[in-house]
This record gives structure tokens, sequence and C-alpha cells, in this order.
């Protein structure tokens, strides 16, 4: 229960990875399809995620992020954290994960939060900001292209969006 796992007297690094757990377990039920399929975040059915799981991992996080030594799972925890707060999908705090994600990126210096930060900004700022801070990352990354089109569609070049995805769809690794 709650006060068995914020009470375990871990540094913040590990209760920010717990936080972070909880968190994207809370979602679990609605991730997937009768088919198994993927269902994205922003088509979830909120109601079926766990919201005592989300509260736990919150409270666990708000503890971390207390003792004021931010690490990288504290920081995702908290991107994780915005989006479960959301009651929808278009309520997300865009700005406030963009911020989570620059801290992130402070941290890690990683090519994947950079464009997964780069989403984030097409969602805050627009599809256009996006794209400017997607063109700083290197497209070689997995998902690049995926990220281009999606962010192309959002600014209404269907053309481009399309070409995109097609290419995205090729060179994925499985279906």
């Amino acid at each position: 229960g709650l006060g068995q796992r914020t009470n375990i007297g871990v540094n913040g690094e590990t209760a920010g990875l717990l936080a972070l757990m909880l968190l994207h377990h809370a979602r679990r039920p609605a991730r997937t399809r009768r088919d198994g399929s993927l269902v994205p975040l922003a088509e979830q059915d909120r109601s079926r995620w766990d919201t005592a799981l989300i509260a736990e991992g919150v409270g666990i996080l708000q503890a971390a992020l207390g003792r004021d030594r931010l690490g990288e799972f504290q920081a995702q925890a908290a991107i994780a954290a915005l989006h479960a707060d959301a009651p929808r999908a278009e309520e997300t705090d865009w700005v406030q994960i963009v911020g989570w994600y620059d801290e992130l990126l402070r941290l890690t210096g990683s090519p994947v939060v950079a464009l997964n930060r780069a989403v984030a900004v097409g969602e805050a700022d627009g599809p256009v900001a996006g794209l400017a801070a997607l063109a700083t990352v290197d497209p070689g990354l997995p998902r690049h292209t995926a990220a281009s089109a999606y962010l192309h569609e959002k600014a209404g070049d269907l053309p481009t969006a399309a070409r995109l995805y097609a290419g995205a769809a090729r060179s994925a690794p499985n279906l």
C-alpha cells in the first residue's frame, strides 16, 4: 500500500523510478485494444486508468522532488504525472511538459529526449515550432521520420505527412 512504498527510505532517483513505474502501470488497462494493438496516449480511455496508482505515484514523486536533487527518473515521472493529471488529452499541460523535457535534456543530453521534446514543443507552441525543434535532432534517429510526419500533419501539410508516414512504416523494425 501507499505507506509501505512511500516510507521505504530510498534516494530521490529510486523514488522517481518507483513513481514513474506506478504512473505508467496505472495506464496499462487502456494501452491496448482487444486485438493487442496499441492505443496511443491521446486516444486512451482515461476512465480505465487506475487513479489510486496515479495518486500514489504523484505522492512519491512530490516527496522525491521535495528533496531538491533532481534526477532523470524524477523528470520522467513528472512528465508522466502531467499526462496522468489531464482529464482529457486536449487538457494536457504541454508547456509544463516542455519545461520538464528541458530539464531532462539538461540531465541526459539524450537525442531521444530531444526528439520527444520537439513533439511536445509542437503541442505547446504549434507544429511549426515543433518542426523547428525537430530540425536540431539527428534525422537518423529512430522515430524521427514518424515525429516529422506527425508535426507536418498537424501543420496541415498532408502530402508531406503521408510521404513521411509511409517512409516511417517502411523503416520500422516491426509491424
